[in-house]
């Protein structure tokens, strides 16, 4: 199994396929699974010559359960050592959900050379938490509650949450796969109940307005214009006009996590901007 320690004794768990010489993609995962999350995009890049890396955050998968550093400045260190562990030049990140949360904040940290490009797909920037500067946010009353169901019942929660809004599951018509709730579940109970927590503040209430400013490689923002758990209006199109080299795809009638449920559509729009 391979990981990283980081300098305040934290067990980073991560998977690097394919050529060591290769084009490098590092995967970031969202709230609150696993590096496995990825499996869709890790095989299908990794046909394809590429170098794949993906990690589990801390306090996720099998990393440690961590009781602090459950926040994004934390998270983003944490990459910034693996990214130095492995030597990465010219990476390309990708983050989904929180993980594209941490992305941002990752990059507009980032030593020089080790970033090329980056992707941030249905992310939680540039805030999420209605406030003043954010009238278009969701109340704090809705993370509260994420909050309350998980200190609830935790393993009944992430059976909610896969088989409703997440995948689009609730919509008429929609074809569920048992196997992906299923997975998701799997993912979430591995991981630290404490960190998971302290997580949904991180994603929630962190803005990332500054680091979307900083960032000066290309991005692409990829966003479903029917995902339920970060709502299109308040995240994709206000962080496109933040960056300074940005192009946003939006994508008809698809949910938060259309990278599983639509793989075919997303993995060719990854490649194509991977290779422009």
């Amino acid at each position: 199994m391979s990981t990283i320690t980081t300098k305040d004794g934290t067990t980073i768990f991560f998977k690097d396929w394919g050529p060591k010489d290769a084009q490098a993609i590092v995967f970031h995962h969202g709230w609150p699974l696993s590096a496995d999350d990825w499996d869709a995009q890790m095989l299908f890049f990794l046909d394809k010559g590429f170098r794949v890396i993906a990690h589990d955050r801390r306090g996720h998968g099998r990393s440690s359960q961590t009781a602090t550093g459950n926040e994004m400045d934390t998270y983003a260190a944490d990459v910034k050592e693996l990214a130095a562990a492995l030597d990465l030049k010219g990476a390309i990140h990708v983050g989904h959900s929180t993980g594209g949360g941490e992305v941002a904040r990752y990059v507009a940290r980032a030593d020089p050379g080790r970033v090329s490009k980056a992707v941030l797909i249905g992310a939680v920037p540039p805030v999420m938490v209605k406030k003043d500067s954010n009238p278009g946010g969701l109340p704090i009353e809705v993370f509260d509650g994420l909050r309350a169901a998980l200190a609830a019942n935790r393993a009944q929660f992430y059976r909610d949450l896969p088989e409703g809004p997440f995948y689009g599951y609730n919509r008429p018509g929609a074809k569920v796969s048992e196997g992906v709730i299923g997975n998701w579940w799997r993912q979430g109970m591995i991981g630290g109940a404490k960190p998971q927590y302290d997580c949904i503040k991180a994603f929630s209430e962190t803005d990332f307005t500054e680091d979307l400013r900083a960032i000066e490689v290309p991005t692409l923002v990829m966003h479903g214009d029917d995902d339920q758990i970060v709502p299109y209006a308040d995240s994709a199109p206000l962080s496109v006009k933040l960056l300074k080299n940005g192009t946003l795809k939006t994508y008809q009638g698809l949910p938060h996590g259309m990278c599983t449920t639509h793989p075919e559509i997303i993995n060719p729009d990854l490649l194509a901007f991977f290779q422009s």
